[in-house]
């Protein structure tokens, strides 16, 4: 049975603050945005919050939906910040009275129930990034580590640690698509368990009616060059000048200084930003593009490769990677792939993916948006499996790693999708079917070519001369399939940038 609402004034402003659900002792009043602490049938003013970021998600408050064939509302929405960036984590109260929280995760979505710990938890500090660990007999690895902040709510409560205050937050993944997160901002720790959702399948209503944000507040002069630049998604961290190529770090807001880094050797994207395509029926928008090099252990040569960054309402957000073994679409996983010996292999939701390559990467050229901070030069460490099934990939830093996976995609598809009509050079690499390799090109750009003798001749003569550093070119003589980050940029939480 439901449990009834219950209704005071606020003690800012004397407006009504509605609690649905008795778990919540929290709320921000909607009128004069007061933190009020519910005690019994009392409301106590804490302090003002402060603003929210806005999220490019068409979730808003008073959302309905079905999950596990359980019907539910959102109550509440929380912001936490890390050094990396901002992300959102709404409060879902169900009809029985029991809550849980739809996350953003990479990009995508977790829903997230909060669980008992049956037995004492160590520190933060002893969770290392990338080492396994057992939680109640099941196998997890440690997929984060860092300290969070919450940077401002909305709505409803069942927690809320002081604003601004910094806690730790530690994130396991298990080789089922699961994610445990725990939560150092009181002691015991708390726990919550999730897996991957699609808002699709949530059978949402109520949503905002667009997730591009519009206000003038997000219109600002480059740092660089006083060109004007607009932020068109509000999940946006970083994004690029469109007159110097600066990339210019936004995370913290648009009103103060804004750090950037002017970017030379620009590099022209095959799929102009902003283009429209739909992929495996999904229509997808290109609203970022980057350029990534790659070097393995004790070998002199580089190979480079581009990911163009895929934004979908629903679906959040995919890559597009275009690589000189051909086009992959590939989005970042829930969960955590287990390591054979040696991680020589990997085994994700019961299938085995065998080592490829292991190399060291870094970003070189960025343009668009991106909801994760990119900067030139930035480095991981990256390896990528294969199997009958598709690719896995995995990079890591000291303080996160990432596991996407994708599946190959023909040249002509992308081609078509994207509105194409006549190949550029770049979509003429390995396709992804059974047939031989054939020496791919990159996302160089070329003069498009109509008569397949001139074409063949460009071709001969770049062979020579491929500079891995603006194109997708392996001056050594095997080929990789650079999965690369795949997006990279993995947070806290379960409730992820």
């Amino acid at each position: 049975m439901a449990e009834r609402f219950y209704r005071a004034p606020c003690p800012g402003c004397g407006a009504p603050v509605e609690f649905r659900s008795a778990q919540s002792t929290h709320a921000v009043c909607p009128y004069c945005q007061s933190t009020v602490v519910r005690q019994g049938e009392v409301l106590s003013r804490l302090g003002r919050m402060a603003e929210l970021f806005d999220d490019p998600s068409p979730l808003q408050l008073h959302t309905s939906g079905r999950y596990q064939d359980q019907p539910f509302i959102l109550i509440g929405r929380l912001q936490y910040q890390s050094p990396t960036g901002v992300w959102t984590e709404w409060v879902a109260w169900f009809d029985d009275g029991s809550q849980a929280f739809l996350s953003e995760d990479n990009g995508a979505y977790v829903m997230a129930r909060p669980r008992e710990l049956q037995r004492d938890m160590p520190p933060a500090s002893a969770f290392r990034v990338g080492a396994t660990t057992a939680v109640e007999g099941q196998p997890y690895t440690v997929a984060f580590n860092g300290q969070v902040s919450l940077r401002s709510a909305q709505g409803e409560l069942p927690k809320m640690p002081p604003l601004g205050f910094g806690f730790g937050m530690v994130e396991l993944r298990s080789d089922q698509g699961q994610v445990l997160s725990l939560d150092y901002s009181r002691t015991p720790p708390a726990l919550s368990q999730g897996q991957s959702v699609r808002l699709e399948d949530l059978q949402l209503s109520g949503l905002k009616s667009e997730s591009v944000k519009e206000e003038t507040a997000r219109q600002f002069n480059c740092p660089q060059c006083g060109a004007a630049v607009e932020v068109t998604l509000a999940s946006t961290k970083t994004l690029s000048c469109g007159t110097c190529h600066s990339l210019i770090d936004v995370s913290q807001g648009v009103g103060g200084e804004l750090r950037h880094a002017l970017q030379d050797e620009p590099v022209a994207p095959h799929i102009p930003l902003g283009s429209q395509g739909t992929l495996e029926g999904v229509a997808w928008q290109v609203v970022g593009f980057q350029h990534r090099m790659g070097r393995s252990p004790g070998d002199d040569e580089a190979f480079g490769w581009c990911e163009y960054l895929l934004y979908n309402r629903q679906r959040g957000f995919s890559f597009l990677v275009d690589t000189e073994e051909g086009w992959s679409l590939v989005r970042p996983i829930t969960g955590a792939p287990s390591l054979g010996a040696g991680a020589r292999s990997a085994t994700y939701l019961g299938t085995r993916y065998d080592l490829q390559y292991s190399y060291e990467a870094e970003t070189t050229y960025a343009l668009g948006e991106f909801y994760w901070p990119v900067a030139r030069g930035q480095r991981s460490s990256n390896r990528d499996y294969r199997s009958a099934k598709g690719l896995l990939s995995l990079e890591q830093t000291p303080a996160e790693q990432t596991w996407s996976s994708g599946r190959k995609l023909d040249a002509a598809v992308v081609a078509k999708a994207f509105g194409v009509a006549t190949p550029a050079a770049g979509f003429q690499t390995s396709d992804a079917g059974p047939t031989g390799p054939l020496r791919g090109l990159g996302c160089g750009t070329l003069i498009v070519i109509a008569v397949v003798l001139i074409v063949l001749v460009l071709l001969l003569s770049r062979c020579s001369r491929c500079d891995p550093a603006v194109e997708n070119c392996n001056n050594g003589g095997s080929y990789r399939s650079t999965g690369g980050a795949y997006g990279g940029y993995s947070g806290g939480g379960g409730s992820h940038k």
